[in-house]
């Protein structure tokens, strides 16, 4: 289908199409019904599952204090009724590109980073190596992922020193019982519970200057009932640039601070927990290793590292081999391709010039848009998706005048080309009925169990769907 930009604006609202309900899909929505602008907007949110809120809600740990308010904040802007939901569309699969030009003047790709980032080390291909993304969907219930996890360890790694590797060691070594006052789901509980877990080693190439993780994930780790943090003097080095950066940025000076109290606080302190969580520190994968031959993980070798002086690392002579029968991966998210624009392999983004998405040629594409990682890539936490997605949406109302214009721009229509194609959408109304149903599986719990629980999160697709979709009438609006 040829495009023809359009130089007349119609007498109707501008239609935008924005891909994915996770954080930074909502902010350019609310953004983009709040910028000031000289004409109206009507605004579909698609996402490829039945609930919103993508990582929100499928990719940060259940135990985390800070994520309510979150959530509380975009069921606000979406709870306005000026956003229409529409979950469990595939694009791509249920919608094509074409599909989308024809019925929206404008589209915004918000689609995240899902996958594992890679890492280029020998054996990671062996059994009981695992990405740490995979491990996170599994723990909050992502409806796409198998249902158990073959957690059999008795010592385990975890490779990264982000946000992401520490949610992961806090879950593997916390005891499952702990978890039950958060939404975890029941398979998820019951496969903890059963963990033979002893020892957790948290792996960070670089010292604890250089550290990605932030003071709330850091000090959380203090928080887990019968787990000791162990650590290791000679792990902690500083050299200038390590200095500059304790001198002049407070949130590094905080970390270091907590994890040097940590350390000189060991040696006065029995350690006598039934789990260990130990924090390394310039140690970097050399190979994952398989000694018995049978294709299964039962070491990892680690490379001792060194500052440099500049705020970098250089490898050192010596290696160390610790004895774990499991190794996550947890070294960042990766984008995955979008079904009709270009894609960036190598930084797992859509090509974009301030969120203009750019064809093969590097010219931007009239009507198409990138928001959040998809567009800047995984990195920044969840309040620098606000920026990013009002510098999208202006230009977006910049481009305005040279917008194709929809052929079939009706609210109605995209919802008939879905029934025609039997795509099982879900709405917001069908959210609050499946939001409702989690909480009154909590309130069952709780009266049956030993603590108060606040939902129980349902996992399955079909049923997630069914909840959304029986409970409503087709096309209501929350």
């Amino acid at each position: 289908m040829t495009l023809t930009p359009s130089s007349s604006r119609p007498d109707r609202p501008l239609r935008i199409a924005i891909i994915g309900a996770g954080p930074a899909g909502v902010y350019t929505a609310d953004i983009l019904t709040k910028e000031e602008r000289d004409f109206r907007v009507s605004i579909d949110l698609f996402d490829r599952y039945p609930a919103p809120f993508g990582l929100i809600r499928y990719g940060v740990a259940p135990d985390h204090p800070r994520i309510k308010g979150i959530v509380n904040a975009l069921h606000k802007v979406m709870d306005r009724g000026d956003i229409r939901f529409l979950g469990n569309v595939d694009y791509g699969t249920d919608l094509s590109l074409a599909d989308l030009r024809r019925h929206y003047d404008a589209i915004v790709f918000s689609t995240g980073a899902v996958r594992d980032a890679a890492l280029d080390v020998p054996g990671v291909e062996l059994a009981g190596s695992f990405g740490g993304a995979d491990f996170a969907s599994w723990y909050d219930g992502h409806p796409d992922v198998p249902r158990h996890w073959p957690l059999e360890a008795t010592q385990v790694a975890v490779i990264g020193n982000g946000n992401v590797a520490l949610d992961v060691a806090r879950i593997l070594s916390k005891h499952a019982e702990d978890l039950l006052p958060t939404e975890i789901p029941d398979n998820v509980y019951r496969d903890l519970a059963a963990s033979p877990v002893t020892d957790v080693h948290v792996f960070g190439r670089r010292g604890p200057a250089q550290v990605k993780f932030t003071p709330l994930e850091l000090r959380e780790l203090a928080h887990s009932r019968d787990v000791d943090i162990v650590l290791y003097e000679e792990d902690f080095d500083f050299d200038e640039a390590s200095e500059k950066a304790i001198e002049e940025n407070n949130q590094v000076r905080t970390m270091v601070g907590t994890l040097t109290n940590w350390l000189m606080e060991q040696e006065d302190r029995q350690q006598s927990a039934s789990r260990r969580l130990h924090l390394h520190f310039l140690q970097a994968p050399e190979e994952f290793l398989d000694e018995d031959g049978d294709g299964r993980v039962d070491g990892l070798r680690m490379r001792r590292m060194e500052l440099d002086g500049s705020g970098g690392v250089r490898p050192t002579d010596e290696t160390v081999d610790y004895p774990v029968q499991a190794i996550y991966r947890a070294v960042g998210y990766f984008g995955s391709p979008v079904e009709g624009v270009e894609f960036d392999e190598v930084r797992g983004v859509i090509p974009n010039a301030e969120g203009r998405v750019l064809d093969a040629d590097g010219a931007p594409v009239p009507g198409l848009y990138a928001s959040g990682w998809i567009k800047r890539g995984p990195v920044g936490l969840i309040g620098h998706t606000k920026g990013d997605s009002l510098e999208t949406i202006k230009h977006l109302i910049e481009d305005e005048p040279g917008l194709w214009r929809a052929q079939e721009p009706s609210e109605e229509s995209v919802i008939e080309l879905l029934e025609s194609r039997e795509v099982p959408y879900t709405t917001w109304a069908g959210w609050h009925a499946l939001d409702e149903h989690e909480k009154s599986l909590g309130a069952q719990a709780t009266e049956a169990g030993p603590v108060a629980r606040e939902r129980v999160k349902v996992v399955d697709r079909e049923e997630m769907t069914r909840i959304s979709r029986e409970s409503v009438l087709l096309g209501a609006e929350g």
